[in-house]
């Protein structure tokens, strides 16, 4: 864990003097972007999903992730306006506190705090439930808050089916059957493993704490929702599941108490949905959810 929490810092800190320098142009951002959503994201999940052992038992935890962004949708949706945010800082807040760092953080996180009967629960709630939430509904909910118009449909479903990251899911879907070279494989790790690192590189260049002040209220919103009410609620749900297995549980809660997603935030970014305040709720989030997650895990009984 310490390991993790040393590369998301140092990452960050990195973004933050990378700004500061000069030596960026300000285009940064949105190329990297693109880059992030289009290559290493899709490399990610075509070398996961492929590798994925599927468990009808641990279902459950793949709903979690569900769970967590459709609550934020009416959540959000119902107290922001009450703010006075305006619709594309309420998609901001839905796409980041609807959506956990359930991979790079959630994953090791899972391990350390759980142990390794944790691990495969954490893997199923990354792939088939915060994945598939930000190939579908996240894309969705993006595309549906930057068009000033009402979107039909078949321009929502063509917004999703020519999101490079849901292609990669399902070409990885279609090629189950059959096994990657290991060519291919060492390429899609080296691409993927880009991801966490650029990210959160990106977050930090974008960062700027001194106009958290006027965010107060909005970030305070999004986060104590990402942060504590979901995971109880979903804690609630779950003690209402017969048979279900303690590990499941914990697990499942944890990785809804996880950060908000970076990739949330990048794509917050590539609709134009208040940039600024979707890397605020990464920034700040990501080590709040040091302290949060684990206090959760430990009401799981």
């Amino acid at each position: 864990m310490g390991q993790v929490i040393g590369l998301l810092g140092v990452c960050l800190l990195l973004g933050v003097v990378a700004r500061r320098s000069g030596r960026f142009p300000e285009g940064t951002a949105p190329a990297f972007n693109a880059f992030l959503l289009n290559v290493s994201l899709p490399a990610l999940v075509l070398r996961a999903m492929h590798r994925l052992e599927f468990a009808p038992g641990l279902l459950v935890a793949a709903a979690a992730p569900w769970l967590l962004f459709v609550g934020a949708a009416l959540f959000l949706r119902l107290l922001g306006p009450r703010l006075g945010l305006a619709r594309e800082s309420v998609a901001a807040l839905i796409l980041t506190a609807g959506l956990g760092n359930t991979a790079f953080v959630g994953l090791p996180m899972a391990a350390a705090l759980l142990g390794p009967p944790a691990v495969p629960v954490a893997v199923v709630a990354d792939q088939l439930g915060s994945f598939l939430v930000l190939a579908t509904l996240a894309t969705l909910t993006a595309a549906r808050a930057r068009a000033r118009a009402a979107l039909s449909v078949r321009a929502l479903v063509r917004k999703v089916v020519l999101f490079t990251p849901f292609q990669a899911l399902v070409v990885a879907l279609l090629l189950r059957p059959f096994a990657f070279p290991d060519w291919l494989e060492s390429v899609l790790q080296r691409l993927g493993d880009l991801l966490t690192p650029l990210a959160l590189f990106i977050v930090g260049f974008q960062l700027r704490l001194r106009g958290i002040g006027p965010r107060a209220p909005a970030l305070a919103l999004g986060l104590s929702y990402k942060l504590v009410l979901a995971p109880l609620a979903v804690l609630g749900v779950l003690t209402l599941v017969p048979g279900l297995a303690l590990v499941v549980k914990q697990t499942a809660v944890l990785q809804v108490a996880m950060a908000p997603m970076v990739t949330a935030a990048i794509l917050a970014a590539e609709h134009d949905l208040d940039p600024e305040l979707a890397v605020l709720m990464v920034g700040v989030g990501i080590p709040l959810s040091f302290f949060t997650a684990p206090l959760l895990v430990s009401l799981v009984h």
